[in-house]
């Protein structure tokens, strides 16, 4: 039987050259869609550096949780995933909004409360949502997004849709009954739903390990017979691979799967979380793992982006970033006439 000390090592395990980590590829893959991945993951990093920015100079109200450091999962899980599928998330939801297709300047739009965001100025940051990109929203309550997630996975398998479902969560709504329930039923009625864990390691202030009595969290899918599996969330390769197998499975064979991606944050759970928890030398080492930079030098060394390169992609980011600003700035908040809008679902709703 397993110690405490080494679920312990096992939850801070699965990091850059893990044997757990699933195979590259880098190989089979185009480059332009491999220099893509590394333009949307600078993209997220600079799109939630200055959104921290914003809220400093109060531009951006309300609660703001930032992706940063966990760009590689975002993008990896999103790739992972067709055009077609639908994507319920927490609060953390930025990143995902962007990969989905949301314009970072709509986005933008709508952490500002301004009517050219993508929630109409009425959902903030932890409320984003375009059904025509099947963004189905980021949800406010932990694991609240859980139970919708598969009512709309068995909705899609009543009407044998082929189309499947994805739901993001943190670690800490593993511990939470949503999660049980969501679990339970996903593999009860074979529904086509894959779960994804990002485990930052901490659930606002507390350690996994010190929150959960299972802190391999993957695990905790065996209690339902589901297929799982934990992948290094620093390497984009590995969390698509592991969600696009996951997808397939779903899709295919109508089966849930559940993918445990371990991940750091760079900052605190918030952005007004003065992060005084966390050991410093551990920020720092996770700091030197930087998923960028780790996925920088594997493009480097496959000879699939060279400086002039890297510096292009990076300030075209900067780029789309500021205009983001410029046109949130710009953009009207809504009328005071309009409050009650879309309170009810109509023809004018979205």
């Amino acid at each position: 039987m397993e110690t405490r000390q080494q679920r312990k090592a096992a939850a801070q395990g699965a990091g850059p050259g893990d044997p757990r980590s699933p195979a590259s590829l880098l190989e089979g893959t185009d480059r332009e869609t491999l220099l893509n991945y590394y333009y949307q993951m600078v993209l997220i990093r600079y799109f939630e550096e200055k959104a921290g920015e914003m809220y400093t100079r109060a531009r951006i109200g309300g609660y703001c949780h930032l992706n940063l450091g966990e760009e590689a999962t975002v993008v990896g899980f999103c790739a992972g995933l067709e055009a077609d599928d639908y994507v319920y998330t927490n609060y953390r939801e930025h990143g995902y909004a962007i990969c989905r297709g949301i314009s970072p300047a709509v986005v933008m739009a709508e952490l500002f409360g301004k009517k050219t965001g993508c929630s109409r100025g009425r959902g903030g940051s932890m409320h984003l949502f375009d059904l025509k990109r099947r963004f189905m929203g980021g949800y406010g309550i932990v694991g609240g997004q859980l139970p919708l997630a598969v009512g709309a996975a068995f909705a899609l398998a009543y009407r044998g849709a082929r189309e499947i479902v994805a739901c993001q969560m943190g670690d800490g709504t593993t511990n939470g009954g949503p999660f049980h329930e969501s679990l339970n039923l996903a593999k009860l009625y074979r529904l086509p739903v894959v779960f994804l864990i990002v485990n930052n390691q901490y659930g606002m202030g507390t350690r996994v390990d010190q929150g959960s009595a299972v802190p391999d969290l993957y695990r905790k899918a065996c209690a339902y017979d589901m297929r799982s599996e934990r992948v290094d969330g620093t390497d984009l390769l590995a969390v698509l691979e592991a969600v696009r197998t996951a997808a397939r499975i779903a899709r295919e064979e109508r089966e849930p799967s559940l993918i445990e991606a371990v991940s750091y944050r760079f900052r605190g759970h918030s952005v007004v979380d003065p992060d005084r928890y966390r050991p410093e030398d551990e920020v720092r080492r996770w700091r030197e793992r930087d998923p960028i930079l780790l996925y920088a030098t594997r493009l480097k060394e496959a000879g699939l982006m060279d400086e002039a390169t890297r510096q292009e992609l990076e300030t075209r980011a900067q780029q789309e970033v500021e205009e983001a600003v410029r046109f949130a700035e710009e953009s009207e908040f809504p009328s005071v006439e309009e409050l009650y809008d879309f309170v009810y679902a109509g023809e004018g709703g979205r």
